[in-house]
């Protein structure tokens, strides 16, 4: 292959490899065996109920804007206002829009300021323990310049080279 094929087929197998493809992937073919229950809810359940005042099926719903809405001869004589359609339709993007605001989205959102509220709060422990840290290395530095005594060049950096706690001095 030419180099120019090769930095093609990298690129392109770069953005196959990126997890968001995948991602999209999985949503598409979730998203389309969703549609099929929401479909089907709202043809096998919601359709009947709101049919119930004439027709089983809302998509039967229509009106004749002109003439009479007959059909003769195979061909609808008149203009037919197919209202029923988009009220199908309608519905089962409502309810499509609760399902995945009210299942999906509303707990996801829900889960990452839990999340969020956390990684502060480990925030701000870890602040808090290094201001503590801090605080108890500067206690422990005082004290043992406190235990040197006035004479040993404290504070200099300059020590006898007594070590805390042993009791024991080297001479200068």
């Amino acid at each position: 292959m030419t180099p120019k094929k090769e930095s093609v087929m990298a690129g392109f197998k770069a953005f196959l490899m990126r997890g968001n493809v995948i991602d999209l992937a999985v949503a598409v073919v979730i998203g389309a065996a969703f549609t099929n229950i929401v479909n089907a809810l709202v043809k096998g359940v919601i359709s009947p109920v709101v049919g119930a005042f004439g027709t089983k099926d809302l998509e039967g719903y229509k009106s004749c804007l002109k003439g009479t809405c007959e059909i003769v001869n195979g061909e609808v004589q008149g203009i037919q206002i197919e209202w029923g359609l988009v009220l199908s339709a309608t519905l089962s993007f409502l309810i499509t829009a609760a399902v995945v605001y009210f299942l999906m989205v509303l707990p996801m959102a829900k889960y990452l300021a839990r999340r969020a509220e956390a990684e502060k709060a480990r925030e701000g422990v870890k602040e808090t323990m290094e201001v503590s840290e801090l605080e108890v290395l500067k206690e422990i530095r005082d004290h043992l310049v406190a235990q040197r005594g006035p004479n040993s060049g404290a504070g200099t950096g300059a020590g006898t080279g007594a070590v805390a706690g042993t009791g024991t001095h080297s001479t200068p």
